[in-house]
């Protein structure tokens, strides 16, 4: 389990029998570095689930310069899956950064599904990697968005958006599933949904891939 909080990582991870909890920032790529390092540590990894997003009501830099949601929603995920890329390999894993169609972070969410694209190019076959919409689900991640985006996420009506159970059901399904998804697509209700045509680019992909690649400075 890795989280930002250290007390709600380590209660969740409570809960899973043998879970091991993590914590790093995403706002901090020294953070993300030194998460990699410590995952380093095991032989393989099945199954990465880049899950984390943010969005903000204001325009911010992080320490390391970079727009907030930007760097929290696409690039530190890329980072990380980079720098995890001989364990992925090793065990012919699973890699999905997800999708939330919510103007206040389109642009980063965009990123994610360029990304997929790419990384299902550049590491097949043995890296498997999806993308997917969750939906609006019923959690604080909207709270300091701005817009009606904040607006809902600090009202009662957040009761009628999606459980985080319902959220996360594609994603189980794109980690578990033998069949029914398809590499570099991406995914809602369990099944391909559609996706905007410069999302499809795959020349933007590679292009996006090695922007990326300069900012967080790993080679393409």
């Amino acid at each position: 389990m890795v989280g930002r909080s250290t007390e709600r990582t380590a209660a969740v991870a409570a809960e899973l029998d043998g879970a091991r909890a993590l914590t790093a920032d995403l706002a901090r790529l020294d953070d993300v570095r030194r998460l990699a390092a410590e995952l380093a540590e095991l032989p393989r990894v099945d199954v990465l689930v880049n899950n984390a997003g943010a969005s903000f009501a204001r325009r911010e830099l992080t320490v390391d310069g970079h727009e907030r949601t930007f760097q929290v929603d696409h690039l530190a995920p890329y980072l990380l899956t980079r720098l995890l890329e001989p364990q992925l390999r090793a065990s012919r894993g699973r890699s999905r950064p997800p999708y939330v169609a919510t103007r206040a972070y389109a642009r980063a969410k965009w990123c994610n599904v360029l990304l997929t694209r790419e990384l299902a190019r550049r590491w097949a076959p043995e890296v498997t990697a999806t993308c997917f919409d969750p939906g609006g689900v019923a959690t604080s991640f909207g709270r300091s968005a701005g817009g009606l985006t904040g607006l809902l996420f600090r009202t009662p009506l957040v009761a009628f958006l999606r459980t985080p159970a319902q959220g996360a059901d594609t994603l189980v399904w794109l980690a578990t599933a033998a069949d029914g998804w398809r590499n570099g697509a991406h995914h809602a209700h369990r099944g391909r949904t559609l996706t905007a045509r410069s999302a499809r680019d795959d020349v933007r992909a590679a292009e996006l891939w090695e922007l990326s690649a300069r900012l967080v400075g790993l080679p393409a």
